[in-house]
């Protein structure tokens, strides 16, 4: 535990939070900047001499329950909130496993990406964003509710998805499925949404529990795989794969490794969107 800093970090930010953003009214007469220890004893549900002590750095270690109060009664965001947990020397709390939308940011990429086809994925495999030339590979891939969402779910679960990769590719792509999840499990330990999906595709695949069972982990950062298109046939691309600082989203983008990929994702382009059967 720091005490020092958790004091100085609980205090400035008690000082930078306005009463309105908490929903108190802010009278004439206040002549506190930001919020009173007292009312950010209210919001948190604890004790004003226990604040007085966390600021003054003279308190017990403080539990994850009072910390996740203290987070939510001053509005901290997840960097703030985590920052705070290892202040207090404990691990932050696994995220809520929901899916957050795409982040503005890798949105843009992949409008500035054009002509290369781009996704948003989730540390899950749910794919959040595409641009159009992803679409015209792939499809859309968006629309899918439950564990549908989940491209491993569909990898192990519907024979029309693997025929998109030819048959000598597929262990290959199994394995790297697996692994990754793997390592995403082990990073997000206690995280239900992870637990549950894992539950689901070991009921739902013999084939994943093969692997599962294997304990490979692996991060997918770069490889090279050909999809298999109904329209213009195979397609060897190489796939790069961006992650935020935080790892929970993933920008992949796939680019033509070879010329005839390359002449034939021009006559898709020509084309137009195809649509896929795999829904």
């Amino acid at each position: 535990m720091q005490r020092d800093q958790l004091a100085d970090f609980l205090r400035r930010r008690r000082e930078a939070i306005s009463p309105s953003e908490v929903g108190i009214t802010d009278g004439p007469r206040r002549r506190t900047s930001g919020l009173r220890r007292e009312e950010v004893a209210m919001l948190a549900g604890m004790s004003v001499d226990y604040v007085v002590r966390l600021e003054q750095g003279r308190s017990s270690r403080p539990s994850t329950q009072l910390l996740g109060a203290l987070a939510r009664a001053l509005r901290f965001s997840d960097d703030e909130r985590d920052h705070l947990f290892h202040l207090a020397g404990h691990q932050p709390p696994p995220a809520d496993g929901v899916a957050a939308p795409a982040r503005a940011g890798l949105v843009r990429m992949l409008d500035l990406l054009g002509d290369t086809p781009a996704l948003v994925l989730s540390d899950l495999g749910e794919v959040l964003a595409q641009n159009r030339a992803s679409v015209l590979v792939a499809g859309d891939q968006t629309g899918f509710s439950g564990d549908r969402r989940h491209i491993a779910f569909r990898w192990f679960t519907e024979p029309a998805v693997r025929a998109g990769s030819p048959p000598e590719e597929q262990e290959h792509h199994s394995r790297q499925l697996v692994a990754d999840l793997r390592a995403t499990a082990g990073r997000r330990s206690g995280d239900a949404a992870v637990a549950e999906l894992v539950e689901h595709l070991r009921a739902a695949s013999a084939d994943f529990r093969r692997l599962w069972a294997q304990h490979e982990v692996s991060v997918r950062r770069a490889d090279r795989k050909t999809l298999v298109h109904p329209k213009v046939g195979s397609l060897l691309m190489d796939c790069e794969t961006l992650v935020t600082p935080d790892l929970r989203q993933q920008l992949l983008v796939l680019t033509p490794a070879d010329a005839r990929t390359r002449e034939r994702l021009e006559l898709l382009r020509v084309l137009g969107t195809q649509e896929f059967s795999t829904r």
